[in-house]
């Protein structure tokens, strides 16, 4: 017994292929009749309706045109559909991927045809979006500040039309606000002296135990420490492993929930997790299944029950997903449970996965709450951890869909 795009813009007859654009020109015309709407030409006067045109030109464009197509567009217009104006701040308004609620999308180095462009309009190509997670301690409870930690630096506002954090917050596993979740919680620098951050200064660390380091206040000393007490997992959860016994029961659960925007240009993201746990190997398939899950609401194609953590074989991130390869005896054996309480110091073997990635797709613009949690099943004992980083928006060309797999070595 357990001690416990091409897509096309109409533009009266003409059509535009968006992506096509290669180079571009603007330039403004007016007429000589004060009325407003005209369309004739001329010198124009200081009461003509102003109008401004893009030309795009697309060297493969074997068409009528001979070369060239033309956005028209004025200050007020989205002629280009991605929901910006030139007046809000649209640098190219016949191109949806290019706008202020966009990511820098990197030019492929390998790739001698592809030129750099300033996808978010502020005057820059190709920058790289900075960690924002220097300086936070360890004990740190503000929810946004776990963003941070795990890689989530943009943030916006509701109504906005920019992309980032909407709003963050420390729950239960089934979203019940918790206000300050304690020594459940961590910002780490490291998880050992063999286990960096994969992003940035620090990393979220979530704890059906103590996200504390050996030596830090609040550390537990020993595989178990009692922390939020019993809980109630989300719809469909605890998820069984075919042919283990499971149990309902979850105690000690901890979570961070973020809303988010996604950038326009977005076709997808990903993050990287760490899963630990005390009850590895000795409670394999049995009901004490302890698991870390990433709901996501609305849940997208392909997640199971909202959860999008998982392996190929559909088990949920437990002592039972395909992935537990730290450990002694395992792939990569143990030197990553050193200096961080899972090397036995805490009076059990433990085991862990190393560091995974999981993707999802997401369209632009689309809103969505991501809930990160962690906890002990069938009892209160043998505590798992996890750990959270590098959080990526994906701009790029293919299908983003949902999966996991190992961080490569």
């Amino acid at each position: 017994m357990k001690r416990l795009s091409m897509s096309l813009i109409a533009v009266g007859s003409l059509a535009v292929a968006a992506a096509a654009c290669s180079a571009a020109h603007s330039s403004t015309f007016g007429d000589d009749d004060p009325n407003p709407g005209n369309t004739g030409t001329g010198a124009g006067t200081p009461t003509d309706v102003m109008t401004t045109e893009t030309e795009t030109f697309d060297p493969g464009n074997t068409g009528a045109g001979g070369g060239g197509v033309i956005c028209e567009t004025t200050p007020g217009s989205d002629m280009d559909g991605d929901g910006w104006t030139p007046s809000e701040g649209d640098c190219n308004d016949c191109d949806a991927n290019v706008n202020p609620g966009a990511i820098e999308v990197p030019t492929d180095p390998n790739d001698p045809e592809a030129n750099p462009a300033d996808e978010n309009c502020n005057g820059e190509t190709d920058e790289l979006l900075l960690p924002c997670d220097e300086g936070l301690q360890f004990g740190d409870a503000n929810p946004n500040n776990g963003a941070k930690a795990v890689g989530l630096c943009m943030t916006t506002t509701p109504g906005a039309k920019t992309p980032g954090v909407i709003s963050a917050q420390y729950v239960r596993a089934n979203g019940t606000g918790v206000g300050n979740p304690g020594v459940s919680v961590g910002l780490q620098p490291n998880f050992g002296p063999n286990v960096a951050t994969r992003e940035g200064a620090t990393m979220l660390v979530l704890s059906s135990g103590t996200a504390r380091l050996p030596g830090q206040p609040g550390a537990c000393q020993m595989n178990t420490c009692n922390t939020l007490g019993s809980g109630q997992a989300p719809p469909g959860f605890p998820q069984d492993v075919p042919s283990c016994s499971g149990s309902q029961e979850i105690n000690d659960d901890v979570a961070l929930e973020v809303q988010l925007r996604a950038p326009s240009n977005a076709n997808g993201y990903s993050f990287e997790f760490d899963f630990y746990s005390f009850e590895y190997p000795e409670w394999v398939c049995t009901s004490f299944n302890d698991q870390f899950i990433a709901l996501v609401d609305p849940p997208p194609m392909g997640s199971i029950n909202g959860n999008i953590s998982f392996d190929s074989m559909n088990n949920p991130v437990s002592v039972n997903i395909a992935f537990f390869d730290v450990c002694a005896g395992c792939p990569l054996g143990t030197n990553e449970l050193a200096g961080n309480g899972f090397d036995g110091g805490w009076g059990d073997d433990a085991g862990a996965t190393s560091w995974l990635v999981t993707t999802a797709p997401i369209n632009g613009n689309d809103e969505l709450k991501i809930r990160f949690a962690v906890w002990d099943t069938g009892d209160s004992a043998w505590d798992s951890t996890v750990l959270i980083d590098n959080f990526k928006w994906i701009a790029s060309a293919g299908t983003v869909t949902v999966g996991t797999v190992p961080v490569p070595k």
